[in-house]
């Protein structure tokens, strides 16, 4: 029952337009609790503890029937990552993959987000909590042979509070930690200026790498980025470009050792292609489009062979405007932009009523979501007054809005590997020209686009966040993360923000926070940084032969899964 606490638990983690359920350990990534659900369109269970789906043969689960080692977990990435370095990506991809190489001190629970041992044994926090003590477990050692110690932890923590390494996503939320003392081999001290709610979580979440290996050279093109070192129950067998990655079991692993012996990772950008793949068997699980959920996936010899698991997806999409560009300097032209796209048509027609529009930085279902602030409608009559008040008329009579003597143009960044937001896209243009407002689309290969986001060599993108339990707004809103490589990519500043976040941080009640938070949804809300697209409901098949399969509140936990003997198709 456990949760990667770092690669999905901590961070907001960068997603494309489709959310990530491809391989199976699904935190997200990321989930928080308590309110109500929706007000319309699809219901959306609440979380709470974790469910079966229901099976029949051949998967059946026998309540006689002890788990058995063996088998492989065939997946499908939509992308693939650049790097597998865990302090300098942030993409969901690459944590696809980390979670299972690296550990971190603590682990959370999947059920209750209760954090629990990993590489820590016990850990204790002082009274005025600006100080965390970690006591390691005895025995662990690297994937090498190699002992892990409480020298690879401060190395590990030196490494991403280092200012050449490319974590700036990460290493804000180890800014007030200004000390990590060894004690022993086994004991390791972090010392902080100011108490921070998430200290414990992001302090526990920290992945250990080995000094050993990644001390020498640049960490940030150091050659195991490619073939990564780690604690965790599974090695890096080989990674085969553009087509997949595959993972084995580490036998030397010094914890309980999963008992799935190989998860292979197809590269397979084209939806289509892999759902093939999955209903000739080649493939075990993947995530599936609305559209294949409610055509394909509801035929009874589907049902008869595969799992159709379903949780809400915890985060949401946006199309970024870049506020560098003067295009998007105005908020009455962000909020005109968001005007003219019409989200309830794309939920019914492209999600088939799979998703809700969103209206905040949030996840709909944690009580930071303001839901008495509702989305900007469609109206484009409304959307025309603002550019016109805005300054941007068609003055020469040629069909696009200018200003200044700059025609009002832009391209939209979308990856190549998302049918959905090429729909979206489609449908914004063709509403944007009849407003007077020329978007070119562009897609691109993931990691070109993630360069050019991160560079913010783009007018505007459309992306996803998968949130943590007890977010944190400053990684991706706070200004100072307005940097090359920072998560704040269109350059969002506001002095009241920042106040806001800064103050977040220093409260540990939730329900005070939450007062905060609703604020801070109400200035985004009026901003319009992000035209804020949708929560969609994350869409899951899998092969009935795996057993043990639960839908926690943020998706299934692949590690607990196991296949019968006589149900092995590998060997």
């Amino acid at each position: 029952m456990r949760n990667r606490l770092l690669s999905y638990g901590s961070l907001p983690i960068m997603i494309a337009l489709c959310i990530l359920v491809s391989g199976c350990t699904r935190p997200t990534p990321a989930a928080e609790a308590e309110t109500e659900g929706p007000e319309s369109g699809t219901a959306f269970p609440q979380s709470g503890s974790g469910t079966k789906p229901e099976q029949g043969p051949p998967g059946t689960d026998a309540v006689d029937e002890a788990p058995v080692d063996g088998d492989w977990l065939v997946g499908v990435l939509p992308a693939e990552m650049e790097s597998l370095n865990p302090f300098t990506t942030s993409d969901a991809y690459a944590a696809r993959i980390n979670e299972y190489v690296f550990e971190s001190l603590l682990d959370m629970d999947n059920e209750t987000f209760e954090l629990i041992p990993e590489l820590a044994a016990s850990w204790k926090i002082s009274e005025d909590k600006l100080s965390y003590t970690f006591k390691l477990a005895e025995g662990i050692i690297f994937s090498d042979g190699q002992p892990l110690t409480a020298h690879d932890v401060k190395f590990s923590f030196d490494k991403l509070m280092d200012p050449t390494t490319d974590a700036p996503h990460a290493r804000n939320y180890y800014k007030d930690v200004t000390a990590c003392e060894v004690l022993d081999d086994l004991t390791v001290r972090f010392t902080c200026s100011k108490p921070y709610f998430r200290h414990l979580m992001m302090l526990g979440g920290l992945e250990v790498i080995p000094e050993h290996i990644y001390a020498e050279g640049d960490f940030n093109n150091h050659p195991n980025n490619r073939n990564p070192v780690g604690s965790g129950p599974y090695v890096l067998e080989r990674w085969d470009t553009g087509q997949q990655l595959v993972l084995v079991r580490n036998e030397r692993y010094w914890g309980e050792k999963p008992h799935i012996l190989k998860r292979v990772y197809r590269i397979i950008t084209n939806p289509e292609a892999a759902l093939q793949g999955l209903m000739s068997h080649e493939v075990d699980t993947m995530g599936l489009t609305p559209e294949q959920w409610i055509t394909r996936a509801s035929k009874p010899k589907f049902e008869e062979d595969f799992n159709k698991l379903s949780y809400n997806g915890p985060g949401y999409s946006y199309i970024g405007w870049n506020l560098r560009r003067p295009q998007f300097e105005d908020k009455r032209v962000r909020r005109a932009l968001t005007m003219l796209l019409d989200r309830e048509l794309i939920r019914d027609e492209i999600y088939y009523n799979l998703a809700e529009v969103t209206s905040g930085n949030f996840f709909m279902d944690e009580p930071e979501y303001d839901k008495s602030i509702k989305p900007w409608p469609f109206d484009p009559d409304t959307a025309k007054q603002l550019l016109d008040e805005a300054g941007w008329i068609d003055s020469n009579g040629d069909g696009v809005r200018d200003k200044d003597g700059r025609p009002f143009r832009f391209e939209l960044l979308l990856t190549n590997d998302n049918p959905e937001g090429e729909q979206i896209a489609t449908v914004f243009q063709e509403e944007l020209a009849a407003a007077g407002i020329d978007m070119s689309i562009r897609q691109l290969e993931w990691a070109t686009f993630l360069e050019s986001v991160k560079g913010h060599n783009f007018d505007a993108c459309m992306l996803g966040w998968s949130l943590p339990p007890e977010p944190d707004p400053y990684q991706v809103w706070h200004s100072s993360q307005a940097v090359v490589n920072g998560s704040n990519a269109v350059g969002f500043v506001n002095k009241e923000a920042d106040e806001i976040i800064e103050e977040g941080r220093l409260i540990f009640d939730r329900q005070e926070r939450v007062k905060l938070y609703h604020r801070f949804h109400a200035i985004v809300h009026e901003e319009q940084p992000y035209t804020f697209l949708f929560c969609r409901k994350a869409l899951l098949a899998t092969d009935k032969r795996f057993h043990n399969v639960i839908v926690y509140p943020r998706g299934p936990d692949s590690r607990e899964w196991w296949v019968p003997l006589a149900l092995q198709r590998y060997h």
